[in-house]
Protein backbone atom coordinates (compact mmCIF):
# COMPACT_ATOMS: atom_id res chain seq x y z
CA UNK A 1 0.00 0.00 0.00
CA UNK A 2 0.85 3.54 -0.87
CA UNK A 3 0.07 6.66 0.57
CA UNK A 4 -1.53 9.12 -1.84
CA UNK A 5 0.75 11.73 -0.35
CA UNK A 6 3.82 9.65 -1.38
CA UNK A 7 2.59 9.93 -5.15
CA UNK A 8 5.38 10.61 -7.58
CA UNK A 9 5.46 11.11 -11.16
CA UNK A 10 6.05 7.37 -12.37
CA UNK A 11 4.39 5.65 -9.76
CA UNK A 12 2.08 2.71 -10.53
CA UNK A 13 -0.87 1.83 -8.48
CA UNK A 14 -3.84 -0.79 -8.71
CA UNK A 15 -7.53 1.46 -8.91
CA UNK A 16 -10.68 0.00 -10.18
CA UNK A 17 -9.40 -3.00 -11.27
CA UNK A 18 -6.62 -1.41 -13.80
CA UNK A 19 -3.29 -0.09 -13.43
CA UNK A 20 -2.31 3.40 -13.63
CA UNK A 21 0.86 5.95 -13.75
CA UNK A 22 0.87 8.57 -11.81
CA UNK A 23 1.88 11.22 -14.68
CA UNK A 24 1.86 14.34 -12.59
CA UNK A 25 0.25 15.21 -9.43
CA UNK A 26 -0.80 17.93 -6.67
CA UNK A 27 -0.92 18.46 -2.51
CA UNK A 28 -3.45 20.89 -2.08
CA UNK A 29 -4.21 22.29 1.47
CA UNK A 30 -7.39 24.70 1.43
CA UNK A 31 -7.80 27.18 3.94
CA UNK A 32 -11.01 25.49 5.08
CA UNK A 33 -11.61 21.83 4.90
CA UNK A 34 -9.37 18.63 4.74
CA UNK A 35 -5.98 18.62 2.30
CA UNK A 36 -6.39 16.68 -0.92
CA UNK A 37 -4.09 15.31 -3.52
CA UNK A 38 -4.97 15.68 -7.25
CA UNK A 39 -3.31 13.51 -9.37
CA UNK A 40 -3.61 12.92 -13.48
CA UNK A 41 -3.05 9.31 -14.03
CA UNK A 42 -2.57 7.21 -17.25
CA UNK A 43 -4.24 3.85 -17.44
CA UNK A 44 -1.26 1.50 -18.37
CA UNK A 45 -3.34 -0.89 -20.39
CA UNK A 46 -5.42 1.55 -22.64
CA UNK A 47 -3.48 4.76 -22.66
CA UNK A 48 -6.26 6.40 -21.52
CA UNK A 49 -5.42 9.88 -18.88
CA UNK A 50 -7.90 10.58 -15.90
CA UNK A 51 -8.15 13.18 -13.00
CA UNK A 52 -8.83 12.00 -9.55
CA UNK A 53 -9.22 13.58 -6.09
CA UNK A 54 -7.62 11.60 -3.42
CA UNK A 55 -7.79 12.28 0.48
CA UNK A 56 -4.72 13.25 2.32
CA UNK A 57 -3.18 10.20 3.37
CA UNK A 58 -5.56 7.77 1.64
CA UNK A 59 -4.13 4.32 1.02
CA UNK A 60 -4.33 2.52 -2.55
CA UNK A 61 -2.42 -0.87 -3.75
CA UNK A 62 1.13 -0.15 -5.05
CA UNK A 63 1.53 -2.23 -8.83
CA UNK A 64 5.13 -3.70 -8.86
CA UNK A 65 5.64 -3.66 -12.21
CA UNK A 66 8.32 -6.00 -13.64
CA UNK A 67 10.96 -4.46 -16.31
CA UNK A 68 12.90 -7.38 -18.12
CA UNK A 69 15.45 -6.82 -21.09
CA UNK A 70 14.27 -9.17 -23.78
CA UNK A 71 15.80 -9.37 -27.37
CA UNK A 72 13.04 -9.95 -30.07
CA UNK A 73 14.25 -12.54 -32.47
CA UNK A 74 11.62 -13.09 -35.31
CA UNK A 75 8.18 -12.60 -36.08
CA UNK A 76 5.69 -15.50 -37.58
CA UNK A 77 2.20 -15.96 -38.51
CA UNK A 78 1.54 -12.64 -36.74
CA UNK A 79 3.26 -13.22 -33.44
CA UNK A 80 6.37 -12.20 -32.37
CA UNK A 81 8.84 -14.11 -30.56
CA UNK A 82 11.19 -12.46 -28.23
CA UNK A 83 14.00 -14.04 -25.49
CA UNK A 84 14.71 -12.92 -22.05
CA UNK A 85 18.09 -11.52 -21.93
CA UNK A 86 19.19 -13.51 -18.29
CA UNK A 87 17.01 -16.87 -18.06
CA UNK A 88 16.96 -17.56 -21.91
CA UNK A 89 12.97 -18.21 -21.92
CA UNK A 90 11.05 -17.25 -25.13
CA UNK A 91 7.40 -15.99 -25.31
CA UNK A 92 5.33 -15.02 -28.05
CA UNK A 93 3.19 -11.66 -28.41
CA UNK A 94 0.44 -10.43 -30.24
CA UNK A 95 0.81 -8.01 -32.97
CA UNK A 96 -1.77 -6.14 -30.59
CA UNK A 97 0.12 -6.82 -27.83
CA UNK A 98 3.24 -5.47 -29.74
CA UNK A 99 1.25 -2.04 -30.26
CA UNK A 100 3.34 0.53 -32.65
CA UNK A 101 6.50 -0.63 -31.27
CA UNK A 102 6.45 -3.36 -34.18
CA UNK A 103 6.97 -0.82 -36.71
CA UNK A 104 10.59 -0.30 -35.66
CA UNK A 105 11.47 -3.93 -34.25
CA UNK A 106 14.54 -5.38 -36.12
CA UNK A 107 15.87 -8.64 -35.65
CA UNK A 108 18.26 -9.26 -32.16
CA UNK A 109 16.80 -5.64 -30.76
CA UNK A 110 16.70 -5.48 -26.89
CA UNK A 111 13.89 -4.09 -25.62
CA UNK A 112 11.85 -3.40 -22.33
CA UNK A 113 8.91 -5.77 -21.61
CA UNK A 114 6.78 -4.59 -18.93
CA UNK A 115 4.57 -7.55 -16.97
CA UNK A 116 2.60 -7.10 -14.25
CA UNK A 117 1.69 -10.48 -12.63
CA UNK A 118 3.07 -12.56 -15.04
CA UNK A 119 1.65 -10.65 -17.92
CA UNK A 120 2.76 -8.76 -20.67
CA UNK A 121 0.66 -5.33 -20.20
CA UNK A 122 3.51 -2.76 -22.28
CA UNK A 123 6.55 -2.69 -24.43
CA UNK A 124 8.98 0.21 -24.35
CA UNK A 125 10.92 0.47 -27.08
CA UNK A 126 14.41 2.42 -26.58
CA UNK A 127 13.59 6.58 -27.98
CA UNK A 128 15.32 6.20 -31.29
CA UNK A 129 16.32 3.37 -33.75
CA UNK A 130 18.65 2.66 -36.57
CA UNK A 131 16.84 2.00 -39.96
CA UNK A 132 18.20 1.34 -43.30
CA UNK A 133 16.11 2.98 -46.20
CA UNK A 134 14.91 0.07 -48.88
CA UNK A 135 12.97 2.11 -50.95
CA UNK A 136 12.50 5.70 -51.95
CA UNK A 137 12.42 8.25 -54.81
CA UNK A 138 16.06 8.87 -55.93
CA UNK A 139 18.16 11.93 -54.43
CA UNK A 140 18.74 14.75 -57.55
CA UNK A 141 21.76 17.15 -56.92
CA UNK A 142 21.35 20.40 -55.45
CA UNK A 143 18.41 18.63 -53.16
CA UNK A 144 19.23 20.39 -49.56
CA UNK A 145 18.50 19.68 -46.08
CA UNK A 146 16.21 22.39 -45.54
CA UNK A 147 14.41 21.96 -49.04
CA UNK A 148 11.25 19.37 -49.13
CA UNK A 149 10.07 16.10 -48.08
CA UNK A 150 9.78 12.99 -49.47
CA UNK A 151 8.50 9.07 -48.73
CA UNK A 152 10.97 6.50 -47.65
CA UNK A 153 10.70 2.99 -46.68
CA UNK A 154 12.63 1.51 -44.27
CA UNK A 155 14.10 -2.56 -43.50
CA UNK A 156 11.11 -3.23 -41.28
CA UNK A 157 8.42 -1.93 -43.49
CA UNK A 158 7.77 1.40 -42.12
CA UNK A 159 7.42 4.35 -43.99
CA UNK A 160 8.51 7.77 -43.04
CA UNK A 161 8.86 11.41 -44.28
CA UNK A 162 12.57 12.43 -44.83
CA UNK A 163 14.65 15.12 -46.36
CA UNK A 164 15.09 14.99 -50.40
CA UNK A 165 18.58 13.74 -50.42
CA UNK A 166 18.14 10.73 -48.80
CA UNK A 167 18.66 7.82 -50.68
CA UNK A 168 18.18 3.94 -50.82
CA UNK A 169 20.90 2.22 -48.07
CA UNK A 170 21.33 5.42 -46.45
CA UNK A 171 20.36 4.44 -42.52
CA UNK A 172 18.07 6.58 -40.89
CA UNK A 173 17.98 7.57 -37.04
CA UNK A 174 14.19 7.50 -36.39
CA UNK A 175 12.60 8.53 -33.05
CA UNK A 176 10.22 5.46 -31.85
CA UNK A 177 7.79 7.78 -29.69
CA UNK A 178 6.46 9.80 -32.54
CA UNK A 179 7.73 8.09 -35.95
CA UNK A 180 9.58 10.45 -37.53
CA UNK A 181 12.99 10.99 -38.86
CA UNK A 182 15.54 12.42 -36.23
CA UNK A 183 18.63 12.55 -39.09
CA UNK A 184 20.94 10.35 -40.95
CA UNK A 185 23.15 8.13 -38.71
Amino acid sequence: MISSNDFRNGVTIELDGGIWQVVDFQHVKPGKGAAFVRAKLKNIKTGAVVERTFNAGEKVPRARLDNRQMQYLYESDDMFNLMDNETYEQISLSAEQMGDAKRFLKENMTISVLFFQEAVIGIELPYSVELTVVETDPGIKGDTATGGTKQAKVETGYSVRVPLFINVGDVLRIDTRNGEYIERA
